[in-house]
């Protein structure tokens, strides 16, 4: 037994807390191949389907853990499909090696401009069907951070029918689960639209046995308040236990309007600075631009044309930062630019990463909004910056990471 709390009216109206003892939950027993609860599991149901279509899906890792989620179901009717986890891919192997078959070119399946309609002018020939699973907004963040997605043919299509997820809502009435869609596209792909529709028989198995628990579930009439989780357990054992490891950077870059030249020159750096504040030291060093400067690059920055001009040499730069770091070290960064702007320009970072814009937004159960705004709301002391907009944004870093460690 564990004590909890429960809630009565009295005759007065007044509501008054009270002591009740809760039963402790017994861990059902789970499914180890559909990762279900036995009593729900679709195994049953899975059916086993060949294809020349090699399919590899790009789950989101918020989507991994959802139990309700077809991607993992699909993998187990599909032998042929390679079912992968994570965000950023342009320098995963695994992907780089699924895409280099020149027997199955690789072609995505994602909405958007220039998107060909797959039921009604599906490629020809074998190919590598890449899906990636997750929200709508999950799916959009993967493929507008990895060009290596972008620079595949896209394809689309429009349901020909409503979808069986009857257990999950989509944003729109045209949108399907990713067992679904690769129903109606496998189903193009292998001329064989008949026998892809098993695939639809662990998804509605799954949907029934949900529903069915649902009816029948019986009402909580009591409300239990478990003990807050302190906000210091919340946060990564690479900040709990490992503060004298983390590194905070940041990196500026030479950055083209969107519209006119991004393509063609892309975002290189110019400027990496970073903090370790178990001891203060710090790391400044401007990169001289080897390509074209963009007018925007000294306001945005606030590095003078001259300084920019007259910074070291990309390799010495990024020699001097070898220097700098450990092999024990952890790099923190407020997202993902920063590292993917420094690997871009041909650094390493240490292989332990942590990324503090997630963290924060895992404690405080919401967007942060600006990195400087964020930093401010803590109240922590702020920290002297230096002029430049990296220097008040690795301050906002360290302001951060100290209101963190006072917790």
């Amino acid at each position: 037994m564990k004590l909890g709390h429960a809630f009565v009216r009295v005759t007065d109206g007044t509501i008054l807390p009270m002591s009740v003892e809760v039963e402790p939950r017994t861990p059902r027993p789970m499914c180890a191949r559909c990762r279900r609860p036995r009593s729900v599991c679709y195994c049953a149901a899975l059916p086993h389907l060949e294809t020349t279509t090699r399919v590899v899906i790009l789950q989101h890792p918020r989507e991994r853990d959802m139990p309700i989620g077809t991607a993992r179901m699909a993998s187990l009717c599909l032998p042929r499909a390679e079912l992968h986890v994570g965000v950023r891919w342009s320098e995963n192997p695994a992907l780089a090696s699924a895409l280099s078959d020149p027997t199955r070119p690789p072609i995505l399946l994602y909405p958007g401009p220039g998107a060909r309609d797959i039921l009604r002018e599906p490629p020809t020939g074998p190919v590598t069907l890449v899906v990636v699973d997750g929200t709508w907004s999950q799916a959009k963040t993967v493929v507008r951070d990895n060009p290596i997605l972008q620079a595949l043919p896209r394809y689309a299509f429009e349901t020909p029918e409503p979808s069986q997820y009857r257990i999950r809502r989509e944003p729109r009435v045209e949108y399907v689960s990713t067992i679904e869609a690769l129903m109606h596209v496998l189903g193009v792909l292998e001329g064989e639209p008949a026998r892809f529709r098993a695939l639809l028989d662990p998804l509605n198995a799954m949907v029934d046995s949900q529903l069915a628990c649902q009816a029948t579930r019986p009402l909580r009439r009591l409300r239990v308040n478990h003990a807050p989780v302190p906000l210091r357990d919340k946060l990564p054992a690479a900040l709990r236990e490992r503060f004298a490891d983390l590194v905070c950077v940041y990196g500026e870059a030479n950055a083209w309007p969107y519209r006119e030249h991004h393509e063609s020159l892309g975002d290189e750096l110019v400027h990496w600075v970073a903090h370790r504040p178990s001891t203060g030291e710090g790391f400044d060093m401007v990169a001289a631009p080897q390509l074209a400067l963009s007018p925007s690059t000294p306001f945005h920055t606030g590095l003078d044309e001259a300084r920019l001009r007259g910074g070291y040499p990309r390799a010495e730069v990024i020699a001097a930062f070898e220097r700098f770091v450990r092999p024990t070290d952890i790099i923190g960064a407020w997202g993902h630019y920063a590292p993917d702007l420094w690997r871009k320009a041909g650094g390493a970072l240490a292989v332990e990463r942590v990324d503090l814009r997630a963290v924060a937004q895992r404690l405080v159960h919401r967007r942060t909004g600006s990195l400087e705004g964020f930093a401010d709301s803590l109240g922590a002391p702020p920290i002297p910056v230096l002029g430049d907009r990296a220097g008040r944004r690795l301050a906002a870093l360290g302001q951060i990471v100290a209101a963190w460690r006072a917790l």
